[in-house]
């Protein structure tokens, strides 16, 4: 089977494409043909050495899959050879093939095809967690997403609509605003021609702030924020982490709450479960709509990562292992 793999960390481009026999399925395990690898911001940087998790040398980078269970370990009974399933892998998901604990396995609803349900996990579950868990949203509030058109920003769009919020979604242009319309969003932001602050004032006061991207959008969207407004930090895709000035935090009794999904859903695995388990529900009772991503190749890995560290990406991407 064939499988992409980091011998080193550094520039993308050192990503190679390896043959390897097929693994040997223990007991309480399953093999997964990977019909769909999930692609994420982090990683990239994972595989550049710039993020807080360093894997031991070489590993298969890829941490959501989708795809059909090819064989079942010794012990397994909730899985059965043909089921089409979904799971977080950690690592390793960047393959032909991958092998899980049969305990990550999570049936595919049937309103997800293979390419959106490898897309779902990190981004829709971090947008849970961020939502409710974190910033308690309410029914009736209004949600600003930095970051709407990429895949957690779409997400979080998703989510918050399906909670019951009004959401304002702020992106780039109007091609990846139109995006955000037809995901949900109530009202749109261009933030590459309008003036943040000023606009989302105009469109009323905003109770929960998205964040995944950082960088200069965080101040004025702060500044927007209304009376003990929650202020969600979930990642830096922008590439700059922003200095705040306290002040802003005070005014208003303002919180900035840190959403550390991926720290959280390690520590508490059963609550990872049920919140994984909550999400797939709402997508079979139609309450939400994953959108399509992009696809790339599995032997294109490099390029899809360098896509989405240069923002040329809307939305999610998945690799697609083409088998001879």
């Amino acid at each position: 089977m064939r499988r992409i793999v980091c011998r080193e960390f550094g520039p993308l481009e050192n990503l190679a494409v390896e043959e390897v026999d097929e693994p040997v399925v223990p007991p309480g395990t399953v093999l997964v043909d990977v019909e769909a690898a999930g692609v994420n911001f982090v990683d990239a940087l994972i595989v550049r050495g710039e993020y807080q998790i360093k894997p031991p040398l070489p590993f298969v980078a890829g941490g959501e899959v989708a795809g059909s269970v090819r064989a079942v370990g010794e012990g397994v009974t909730t899985c059965r050879v043909g089921d089409r399933i979904l799971a977080m892998t950690g690592f390793g998901g960047f393959a032909e093939r991958v092998l899980i604990g049969a305990a990550q396995a999570f049936p595919i609803p049937s309103q997800l095809d293979t390419r959106r349900a490898a897309a779902f996990i990190q981004s829709y579950c971090t947008a849970l967690f961020a939502l409710r868990e974190r910033a308690g949203l309410r029914t009736g509030e209004t949600v600003l997403v930095l970051g709407a058109s990429g895949g957690v920003g779409r997400a979080a769009i998703d989510v918050a609509k399906a909670l019951g919020a009004r959401v304002i979604a702020a992106a780039s242009s109007p091609e990846r605003l139109a995006a955000c319309r037809a995901a949900g969003a109530d009202e749109t932001v261009d933030y590459s021609h309008e003036d943040l602050k000023s606009r989302v004032k105009q469109l009323g006061a905003v109770d929960v702030v998205v964040d995944p991207v950082g960088g200069d959008r965080t101040e004025p969207a702060l500044r927007a924020l209304g009376v003990d407004g929650r202020y969600l930090v979930i990642g830096f895709a922008a590439g700059a982490i922003p200095r705040i000035p306290l002040n802003l935090v005070l005014l208003r009794n303002r919180h900035i709450v840190g959403v550390d999904w991926g720290a959280w859903m390690l520590g508490n695995p059963e609550g990872q479960r049920r919140l994984l388990g909550e999400l797939l529900v709402m997508v079979e009772a139609g309450n939400l709509h994953p959108p399509a991503p992009v696809t790339y190749l599995l032997e294109d890995a490099a390029v899809a990562l360098a896509d989405l560290l240069a923002n040329r990406v809307a939305g999610k991407a998945v690799l697609i292992p083409w088998r001879r």
